[in-house]
C-alpha cells in the first residue's frame, strides 16, 4: 500500500487504538488509521461494521473507551463543550438523504448555519449562500422548497448547507444511496471537484463500490471491528484478504456467511435429530 498515507507530515485525523461498542457488543476493536488532509478517504465494509460510528466519534458525538480520536492533534474525547462546539465549526456533514428542513427554503436551509453561528449581516449570509449553492450547480433553485426538488438535488441542497462554514474536514453518510445513475455520477464528481477546488479533506462512508472507488484517494475497509484493509483503490482491489475480495466482489457467500448461524432445522421445529432435514445451511427437507 502506498506509503503517503502512513508517512504525511500533516495528518488532519489519527484514530490509535480505538475501541467502541454499545452495551456488550464490541463495533470498533483496535482501530488505527490515518486520514491526510486534502484526500478524498472512503470508509467501507459491511452493514453494521462500524463506519457510521466512526464519523460520530470525530465529531465528537461519542467518546472512544480506550484509544483516541484526533483532530488536528486535538483528542476529540478530552474536550471541554465549548472546544468541542469550536472545532465542530471546522467540519461540514452531509447526512443520509440530505436531511434538510422540510419547512425551510433551499436558501433558508443553507442560510441555517451561517444565521446560528456567525455573527454575519443578511447582505453577506445572501452572498455566501448564492456562492455555496452556485458551487453545487443550485443557485437558480433558491426559493424553491425541499419537496420541490429531486432526492439528487436535495442531497446537493445539503452539500451546500455542509460547506457553508468553509470547514476543513466534510464527513459524508452514505451520500449516493438512493440516488438514480445520473444523479450519484454527478454527486459523486461533485464531492471530488469541491474536495480539490477549495482544499477540503473529505470522509466517505459509501457502499457504492464502483463510484466511491473512483473519486477516494484512499480506501479503509473495516470488518470484525478492525481495519482489514487501507490503501489506494487499486490496491484494495487486488488484496488477497479473503473478506477483502468477498467484499470487493460482491459474493454472497465466504468469511461473511449469508446464512446467521442457527441450530439445525430439526431442533428448531423439535423434531428427532434423526430426521431427514437440513441443517442450518439450508437445504431441501
Amino acid at each position: 500500500m502506498s506509503p503517503n498515507f502512513y508517512d504525511s507530515p500533516t495528518p488532519l485525523i489519527e484514530i490509535k487504538d480505538l475501541r467502541f461498542g454499545y452495551s456488550e457488543r464490541m463495533v470498533l476493536d483496535g482501530i488505527n488509521l490515518v486520514i491526510p488532509k486534502g484526500q478524498v478517504t472512503a470508509i467501507m465494509g459491511a452493514s453494521g461494521g462500524g463506519k457510521t460510528t466512526i464519523l460520530r466519534l470525530i465529531g465528537g458525538q461519542y467518546k472512544a473507551q480506550s484509544g483516541s480520536v484526533l483532530f488536528d492533534g486535538h483528542d476529540v474525547g478530552q474536550l471541554s463543550t465549548e472546544e468541542l462546539m469550536s472545532l465542530r465549526r471546522r467540519m461540514g456533514m452531509l447526512f443520509q438523504f440530505g436531511a434538510l428542513f422540510t419547512d425551510l427554503s433551499v436558501f433558508d436551509n443553507v442560510a441555517f448555519p451561517l444565521r446560528e453561528i456567525t455573527q454575519l449581516s443578511e447582505l453577506m449570509v445572501r452572498d455566501v449562500v448564492l456562492m455555496k449553492l452556485d458551487a453545487v450547480g443550485l443557485r437558480g433553485a433558491k426559493d424553491l422548497m425541499p419537496s420541490q426538488i429531486s432526492g439528487g438535488m436535495a442531497r446537493r441542497v445539503a452539500l451546500a448547507r455542509a460547506i457553508a462554514l468553509d470547514p476543513e474536514l466534510v464527513m459524508y453518510d452514505e451520500p449516493f444511496a438512493g440516488l438514480d445513475p445520473i444523479s450519484l455520477g454527478t454527486a459523486a464528481r461533485l464531492i471530488r471537484r469541491l474536495n480539490d477546488a477549495i482544499g477540503l479533506t473529505s470522509v466517505i462512508v459509501s457502499h457504492d463500490l464502483d463510484e466511491t472507488f473512483h473519486i477516494a484517494d484512499q480506501v479503509i475497509v473495516l470488518a470484525n471491528g478492525r481495519v482489514v484493509a487501507q490503501g489506494t483503490p487499486d490496491e484494495v482491489k487486488r488484496s488477497q484478504d479473503p473478506l477483502v475480495h468477498q467484499f470487493v466482489t460482491a459474493a454472497p457467500d465466504g468469511p461473511v456467511r449469508f446464512h446467521y448461524p442457527a441450530p439445525s432445522f430439526a431442533e428448531d421445529l423439535g423434531l428427532p435429530i434423526s430426521a431427514p432435514l437440513a441443517d442450518a445451511q439450508g437445504g431441501n427437507l
